[in-house]
């Protein structure tokens, strides 16, 4: 069985980051983004352990901290969380609410995402799209003051393995 390394996860997640906020680092925003896995303890109450590995199924809580070293604000921060292949976002976890989705990581909606589906019979209408097909999340955090910080956060479940076949002749 393979582990997936939650690691690599937050690598891929941070240079995504970096590059949707190259213009708030010139204004001194840091982003810090950490990812724990999600584990239950004797008594039934939530726990965070390191996040360095995982396995199918398991719950990981990816939280970026969003920080102003500089000494003015910074208006108009807008949050993107991606949300790496191999990660099914937990319908719900967004926070704070309200928070916007992307099935395509470009064009962001209200959260649940909808879509207009084409019946057999010819009709159309208005589904909610799975969480499970979210690609990113995004939050409009408006100002962010001088040497303050904002953190946000959302819960991905590692996807299932997908079992290979094999075709033996």
């Amino acid at each position: 069985m393979h582990h997936r390394s939650p690691r690599l996860f937050v690598a891929l997640v941070g240079v995504a980051l970096a590059s949707t906020f190259a213009t708030a680092a010139r204004c001194e925003v840091q982003v810090q983004l950490t990812a724990h896995r999600i584990v239950k303890d004797t008594q039934g109450r939530e726990q965070l352990e390191a996040g360095d590995q995982a396995k199918p199924g398991e719950l990981i809580e990816y939280r970026a901290v969003y920080r102003n070293d500089g000494d003015a604000g910074v208006r108009q921060l807008v949050a993107t969380l991606p949300i790496p292949q191999g990660m099914e976002y937990v319908a719900s976890t967004a926070a704070p609410a309200p928070a916007m989705a992307s099935r395509d990581g470009k064009t962001f909606a209200a959260i649940p995402l909808k879509k207009t589906v084409k019946l057999s019979d010819g009709r159309t209408v208005v589904r909610e799209v799975s969480a499970t097909e979210y690609r990113a999340l995004r939050w409009t955090m408006g100002t962010l003051p001088a040497h303050a910080d904002r953190t946000v956060r959302a819960r991905v479940r590692v996807a299932p393995l997908v079992a290979a076949t094999s075709t033996r002749r």
